[in-house]
């Protein structure tokens, strides 16, 4: 198992749309498809694209976590901004899920790449209508931030280029 805390050669990505987030990640469907898809983490191009998606989805149909304590909560929000507008944060583990995070089920790329389009078309139109367990409430363009940020941190694992 890999320590994605300390992996070297990640892409340095910044997203500014769910345009951009899908242009990538269609990249890097057809760079697994021709041989060339280079991952430095843990987790298959599916993987990575279903969980981006399913967290996206969670926002619309519910969370599967309790929110953290309050005092966790305050603390939080105080990186909000961070969060929302820093680098994305890697190796992350939630407290007491066995796997480290929700929705790491393994599906071809295609599938997960349809499911993210489905996803953001869904976040692009409107903003969920519960707040954040983590931050509370979020305006739209916080929403999608956060989201640009997550893809960010998952898709820098994965080289389309091979290189």
């Amino acid at each position: 198992m890999i320590d994605t805390k300390t992996v070297k050669d990640r892409r340095t990505l910044r997203f500014e749309s769910s345009t951009d987030v899908l242009a990538d990640a269609r990249r890097c469907v057809d760079a697994e498809r021709r041989g060339a898809l280079r991952r430095l983490g843990n987790w298959t191009l599916g993987q990575n694209l279903g969980h981006l998606a399913a967290w996206i989805e969670y926002g619309y149909t519910g969370f599967p976590m309790k929110p953290p304590s309050l005092l966790m909560r305050l603390i939080i929000k105080l990186m909000k901004r961070k969060f929302l507008s820093g680098p994305p944060m890697v190796g992350f583990k939630i407290p007491g899920v066995a796997t480290g995070t929700y929705a790491t089920d393994d599906m071809p790329a295609e599938v997960g790449v349809d499911r993210l389009v489905k996803a953001w078309a869904k976040l692009d139109a409107a903003p969920p209508r519960d707040p954040n367990p983590v931050f509370g409430p979020l305006t739209h363009a916080e929403w999608k931030m956060l989201h640009l940020r997550h893809a960010e941190g998952h898709l820098s694992f994965l080289h389309p280029d091979g290189v």
